[in-house]
């Protein structure tokens, strides 16, 4: 995996790390691919019950498109007639986000910096995030003239509303960690100096967690997004039945009857 994207596992947490601090960890083809590898990978795996998204660097959590590149690739694609270039959003940006937010596990995003275009949408794919003080969201897309991507289309309005999602998008610009989290985008601001082991310790505590039980939780609520509540009662029905059935609520139930803290398998 190339190293502008770190991945390592240690006890159920899978830890994807941008590693392009010097250009504020800017989506090169290059980091593309090993992010959209390394969401794939630990979405995928058993043994990884939770999986941390951060940065390199204290300046950036992703600034989204590495511009550099794309004006040289926009002008390849004009001498050839290939039209490549945007073709990164069926190939790079939807399937990262959709391993991110329909991996059965949860996903802290630990935003170190600046999360703009692409990085505000990789965020926003993650079920929780844990934002430095000093960082800020922009949705950046309409300042370049073109419409969002990286789900973002779809997340922000369901995090912030339809009205002000279209502020945002229509008028892109720079959103404080405190506004932010009055907004919903932010689930938790700490000192920029704390951020690391803050998420780190947030991340743990649902690998440890009931994993299956985390897993219903997420396709319930992305379920209830799009369907009538009937509808959306029958799914917590199935949903119950086979957490329900679970070896993580033998556990739970057995540990509160014994009044001691309960172990899960993630099973």
């Amino acid at each position: 995996m190339a190293d502008t994207v770190l991945y390592e596992v240690s006890d159920g947490l899978a830890t994807i790390t941008l590693n392009r601090p010097e250009a504020m960890n800017a989506l090169n083809v290059e980091a593309k691919v090993a992010l959209r590898e390394a969401a794939r990978e630990a979405a995928g795996d058993p043994a990884v019950r939770a999986i941390l998204l951060t940065a390199a660097g204290d300046r950036a959590f992703c600034v989204g498109q590495d511009l550099k590149e794309h004006i040289g690739l926009l002008a390849k694609d004009r001498e050839t007639g290939a039209g490549q270039t945007m073709s990164t959003v069926r190939e790079h940006y939807n399937p990262i986000v959709r391993a991110l937010a329909g991996a059965a596990k949860p996903v802290v995003a630990a935003v170190n910096g600046v999360a703009a275009g692409a990085g505000f949408g990789f965020a926003l794919a993650a079920d929780y995030r844990v934002v430095a003080d000093t960082a800020s969201f922009n949705t950046s897309f309409a300042g370049v003239a073109l419409t969002g991507d990286s789900g973002i289309s779809w997340t922000l309005p369901r995090v912030v509303g339809p009205g002000r999602a279209a502020d945002l998008l229509l008028f892109p610009r720079s959103i404080g960690a405190r506004d932010a989290l009055e907004l919903g985008i932010a689930s938790r601001v700490v000192p920029s100096g704390e951020l690391r082991a803050e998420a780190e310790k947030v991340a743990r505590t649902l690998a440890s967690g009931p994993t299956v039980a985390y897993a219903a939780i997420k396709e319930a609520m992305a379920f209830g997004l799009t369907h009538s509540l009937s509808e959306t009662l029958d799914k917590e029905d199935e949903l119950q039945t086979r957490a329900g059935r679970s070896e993580d609520h033998a556990i739970a139930v057995q540990a509160f009857v014994d009044k001691e803290k309960p172990r899960y398998t993630g099973r």
